[in-house]
């Protein structure tokens, strides 16, 4: 399987993914800290990748989605951006609606 198809499969079968240096619970960098602080403090599952342990994904990720940053969040299979967008989000209360949307189109295909 390609590294695309890899990325495409993981975007598609997750409702809400991030792709950071590091993990949730051990971030390796700044910007990855504070928007997985975002993210966790709408109390809403997500699905994550650590780039740094993926290098083909890191190295093809930036390509595919045309944003050349770490974090990447995506939901429901659209880019949301990196962690600036993603805290302006935050404090507008605007990311916890869209992951709560993402989560209730996944419980309803179901």
């Amino acid at each position: 399987m390609s590294t695309v198809t890899r990325i495409r499969d993981q975007i598609k079968n997750n409702p809400i993914i991030i792709y950071m240096k590091g993990s949730p619970d051990s971030p390796n960098c700044g910007f990855s800290a504070k928007a997985v602080q975002a993210l966790s403090s709408c109390g809403i599952r997500f699905a994550f990748v650590n780039v740094l342990e993926h290098p083909d994904i890191r190295s093809e990720l930036p390509k595919y989605a045309n944003w050349p940053t770490f974090p990447q969040l995506w939901i429901s299979g659209n880019l949301i951006g990196g962690c600036n967008i993603i805290l302006e989000l935050f404090e507008s209360g605007e990311l916890e609606l869209l992951l709560k949307k993402a989560i209730n189109n996944v419980n309803r295909s179901e």
